[in-house]
């Protein structure tokens, strides 16, 4: 089994930071891409960024400038530093992982659990 565990949501003032983590557990032979994407109310669940196993980007228009995804091949785990916040950046923020469990299995998809992002003053 493979389990994605988010933390560093929060309440934060616009203008604030918050700093989002996500690491990957069990069964991993090796992990493709990973990124991070968010869901408002009300709204579909939208790409915030990306991130190759080689190190690769890609950033939604709408984060450019403010946001950083980084990731630690040895801990397996995706980071996305989120500066210069906006109410419009309030949603439940997902850390979604290409993950290859064995060499035998092709890679497959995996979600976190999700962790709320408020951006209010």
């Amino acid at each position: 089994q493979v389990q994605l565990v988010e933390s560093g949501g929060g309440l934060v003032h616009p203008g604030g930071s918050l700093r989002l983590s996500c690491a990957a557990s069990g069964s991993i032979f090796s992990i493709n891409a990973m990124g991070w994407y968010r869901q408002a109310p009300g709204k579909q669940r939208e790409l915030v960024a990306d991130i190759s196993r080689g190190g690769s980007i890609n950033y939604a228009d709408s984060v450019k400038g403010r946001f950083t995804i980084s990731r630690d091949n040895a801990k397996n785990t995706v980071y996305l530093q989120m500066n210069n916040l906006e109410p419009e950046d309030t949603a439940v923020y997902y850390c979604k992982a290409q993950i290859q469990s064995t060499r035998y299995t092709l890679p497959r998809d995996y979600w976190g659990q999700g962790t709320q992002v408020t951006v209010s003053s």
